[in-house]
Formats: structure tokens, C-alpha cells, sequence
């Protein structure tokens, strides 16, 4: 019997500390999903710090969200940074649908053997413009949207090269955007797909102390923002054409 929305139940693995962002992200999860929040059950690492790699069997699909208090080249400080590698990798082995966002972006670079990099200074920061490779044009989420589309992007770790089982599909000048592991169901994001500019605007300025250099900079970066309704409803056809049709296999 065919898979119906409404029975999906997806895991969201989330990087999140405070409780006001843990709740945002698991709710935007849901609105861009289109599912009920009560679909995503969660992971949060900070409760749950030690977990084994099969801890996403029985779901329909892994999400991993992003994260402002942790740092994926610092494990010895985030012990859970190598579990969760664990976990994608063997998501990955058994073909298991993965979204994933940020900081899970960062983590899947790392499970496929790839590098992440850090950057102090001038990195990106609110919505941008991001650029689709030629084979984006083929892929099951990316086939129609616009190049270039519009995107939230807050990060400070980055890459600027991936293993050859990934297909780039995103870019900017700084780094890759977006990625899929070749023949599997295995997105990842370094932009953010599950972020609104009205999300932007909250999260930002709950995390201004770590990202901004005070009120006026934080200002300008939020007048700048632009709605980013093509990289939204990237969520929406994962679901759609992944975890309820057949277009992600291939």
C-alpha cells in the first residue's frame, strides 16, 4: 500500500540547546514538511549526547537540523559530534532518506570522509543568492527551481570540496550548498531549506551575540533579507517526490 502523508513518521535530528530554538526548528520542520509536529519525533543531542548509529530505524526519513551552540571540528567538546556521524553513515548504507541542513550538512561532509573548514571573518550570513550546478537541472528536489534562488545561509564552518560520491547541485562563491550522494536518497543542505525570513529574523537576533557585531550590524543583515520561498519548498518535495513517490531512486 502506497505511503500516505499522514502516516509518515520522520526522526529530526537536532543540534539545539535553547528551548525557544528547539521548538521553532521542530515546528518548521513540520510547516515545510507539511506534516504534523507530532510526526517529527526528536533526537536532541543535549538530552541525548550518546546514541547508537541505528537509532533512526522505523522512520520514514532522517532530518538533521542546524546548530549555533556547537561545533562539528570540536568533538572532544561535543562528544555527540561522532555518534551522529555514525548515525548518517549507516542511514546512508541502508539508503534510508536523509535531509540534511547546517550544521548536518557539516556532519554528513564529515561521514562521507570530506573536510570542513572555519572562517572567522566575512562568512555568510542572511539570505543570498545561490547558483545550481548543470546537474541540479536532472535532480529530483532541484529540477525546478530557479538559478539562482534565494536562500538563508548563517554559518561559519563551510567546505569547498566533496568526496566523489557526491553530486554538487548549489554553490556560492564562498563554498558548496548543496549536495546528494550519488544513487542514494541523501540530501544535504549547507543553506537552510527549513528557514523563513521571518524565522531569520527571530533566530538571528536570538543568536546576535554569536553571529553580529552588535545592534547595527544585526540591523543591516535583517534589512537586507528577502523572502525564500524557492529554497523553502525544497522540504516539501522531498516528501513529496521522495518519501511518498518514486522519483528518488535511481
Amino acid at each position: 500500500m502506497a505511503t500516505i502523508r499522514a502516516t509518515l513518521r520522520l526522526l529530526l535530528l537536532q543540534i539545539r540547546d535553547g528551548d525557544q530554538v528547539r521548538h521553532e526548528e521542530h515546528q518548521s520542520f513540520a510547516n515545510y514538511c507539511q506534516v504534523k509536529p507530532e510526526q517529527i519525533e526528536i533526537l536532541n543531542v543535549f538530552d541525548t549526547p550518546s546514541f547508537t548509529a541505528t537509532a533512526a530505524e522505523g522512520y520514514d526519513a532522517l532530518l538533521v537540523g542546524g546548530a549555533s551552540e556547537a561545533n562539528v571540528l570540536e568533538p572532544e567538546r561535543y562528544p555527540f559530534v561522532h555518534d551522529a556521524q555514525r548515525l548518517i553513515a549507516q542511514c546512508l548504507e541502508r539508503d534510508l532518506p536523509v535531509f540534511a541542513s547546517c550544521f548536518g550538512f557539516q556532519l554528513a561532509v564529515l561521514a562521507l570522509g570530506g573536510a570542513i573548514l572555519h572562517r572567522d571573518e566575512g562568512f555568510e550570513m542572511g539570505t543570498l543568492p545561490i547558483s545550481l550546478t548543470s546537474e541540479a537541472a536532472d535532480d529530483p528536489l532541484f529540477a525546478d527551481i530557479p538559478d539562482p534562488f534565494m536562500a538563508v545561509s548563517v554559518h561559519r564552518q563551510y567546505t569547498d570540496r566533496l568526496p566523489e560520491s557526491c553530486q554538487v547541485l548549489a554553490f556560492t562563491d564562498q563554498c558548496i550548498h548543496a549536495f546528494r550522494v550519488r544513487g542514494r536518497r541523501f540530501w544535504a543542505f549547507q543553506f537552510h531549506p527549513e528557514v523563513d525570513k521571518r524565522i531569520l529574523v527571530e533566530r538571528l537576533t536570538y543568536y546576535k551575540a554569536h553571529y553580529t557585531d552588535g545592534d547595527d550590524h544585526l540591523q543591516t543583515v535583517l534589512d537586507n533579507a528577502v523572502e525564500t520561498p524557492d529554497s523553502n519548498r525544497l522540504m516539501t518535495a522531498f516528501v513529496d517526490r521522495v518519501l511518498l513517490g518514486d522519483s528518488g531512486r535511481d
